[in-house]
């Protein structure tokens, strides 16, 4: 099977599942406070369904258009529209007729499912497989650091003591604090075995989005190649996998690092490198792209094994499943500022995006963990004041909670109109966004 295949699959399989545990947690309130509803569709069955069945005052089906799911209510201005039903006075079992609170408790549902499913997933991956950490002791020749971050004290070879303050369990985190969360100093030690507390501008976050530096901090790892992309200078010049680099340009290149940064300075010229390969010589000749590139990567081999293991008993897997889900909650929180800037907003990708983060081949970790990611994001996504979208409808039912009168109907209408026109332009440019970078990379 084609590892679009498979990312597909994996892709349909994720969302479905999310999908009806979402919107179960609208449907079981609903029905807890006899409130009727009248669809249940995975996917939007615009015009026609692929399946449908009828159960009790519930029509249960699947449409043919993957864009999501919904609980249809009755008496509920929603996706819908159904302006004949709004018009006819309240019935007891519809949701207009409900207090705020239970209506209240409706909407909010779905996001809440979101969240306990992603505890849950995060939960059974500590219990069933542990976690994979790596500490200093495992990396002898610290970390490669980004140019970025140097000016403030960092230096290669450095390893990560603390952050502020606190030692880190796994010490690869450091480039995800920097990143999204709100570090002061970092405690390091350098090459020489001198240590320093560095302290950290504020900014620290938007300086490395704005740089294209978002791992700062790379293990310093031998310079052996481990993919060669085709149709790049690397591979017309005659580069594979496997080959060690051991200068560039007559400079000594023992670490990745430092072979990067050498093939960087060189910028369509071409320059003159010198690999090992079953232990013998080889003089190759390529040029650099523009952008500083050659087409190679080095999965850090040399220390994939050198991971330290830790299991987790039924108890604490719970609590640090729970723990992880909310760390992953506010990191994506924070990370959804930069959305709307001018570069964010190229970024934003749709469901290729969301498919490529899948692995080619099946991998039950994988999926589950980028399932219970996925199901993080949609829950913070729905809950997004935007009429149309959960959120919107938990706007108005605290204005009314608060000021105890019930918004327009026709405001809601309006508003309902204008969230959904919002929300298929978000949706176009998520997805043209896709098609961009598959037609001319990026």
């Amino acid at each position: 099977m084609s590892p679009f295949a498979v990312k597909a699959i994996q892709l349909l399989l994720s969302l479905s599942l999310l999908i009806i545990l979402h919107e179960l947690g609208h449907f079981i309130p609903a029905k807890i406070f006899k409130t009727r509803v009248e669809k249940f569709f995975l996917f939007f069955d615009i015009k026609f369904s692929l399946f449908k069945k009828k159960i009790g005052e519930t029509v249960y089906g699947i449409g043919w258009l993957p864009l999501g799911g919904y609980v249809k209510i009755s008496g509920m201005i929603d996706e819908s529209m159904d302006k004949e039903q709004m018009a006819q006075p309240p019935k007891p079992w519809e949701f207009r007729s409900k207090p705020a609170w239970q209506r209240l408790i409706i909407m909010l549902g779905g996001v809440t499912v979101n969240v306990l499913v992603a505890f849950v997933i995060y939960a059974g991956i500590l219990h069933f497989y542990g976690k994979d950490v790596i500490t200093n002791d495992k990396l002898p020749h610290g970390f490669a650091v980004s140019e970025v971050i140097k000016p403030y004290g960092f230096k290669d070879g450095d390893k990560i003591l603390a952050v502020n303050g606190k030692p880190l369990e796994n010490v690869m985190d450091i480039n995800r604090y920097l990143f999204l969360r709100d570090v002061k100093t970092v405690e390091v030690q350098h090459n020489d075995g001198t240590k320093q507390v560095i302290d950290v501008p504020e900014d620290i976050g938007q300086q490395l989005f704005e740089k294209d530096a978002l791992r700062p901090f790379e293990p310093i790892r031998e310079a052996v190649i481990d993919t060669v992309l085709p149709d790049y200078p690397a591979a017309k010049a005659g580069l594979k996998k496997g080959d060690k680099i051991i200068s560039v340009n007559g400079k000594k290149t023992a670490y990745w690092n430092q072979f990067t940064k050498a093939v960087s300075k060189e910028k369509n010229k071409k320059i003159t490198v010198v690999i090992s390969r079953n232990n013998t010589l080889d003089t190759l000749q390529v040029t650099p792209t523009e952008d500083g590139k050659i087409g190679v990567s080095n999965f850090a081999k040399d220390i994939l094994g050198a991971t330290t293991h830790i299991s987790y008993g039924l108890g604490e897997s719970i609590t640090k499943g729970v723990q992880y889900g909310i760390d992953t909650l506010k990191d994506y929180i924070s990370q959804f500022k930069f959305v709307f800037t001018a570069k964010g907003a190229k970024q934003v990708g749709g469901f290729g995006a969301i498919g490529n983060m899948f692995p080619p081949v099946w991998d039950w970790l994988s999926f589950w963990e980028t399932t219970a990611f996925i199901s993080i994001v949609l829950a913070f996504m729905n809950i997004l004041p935007i009429p149309a979208l959960d959120g919107g409808h938990v706007m108005f039912l605290l204005y009314e909670i608060i000021t105890g009168r019930k918004p327009n109907e026709k405001v809601m209408e309006y508003a309902q109109i204008a969230g959904f026109i919002f929300l298929i332009v978000l949706v176009l440019l998520a997805n043209g966004n896709d098609i961009y970078r598959w037609l001319f990379g990026g």
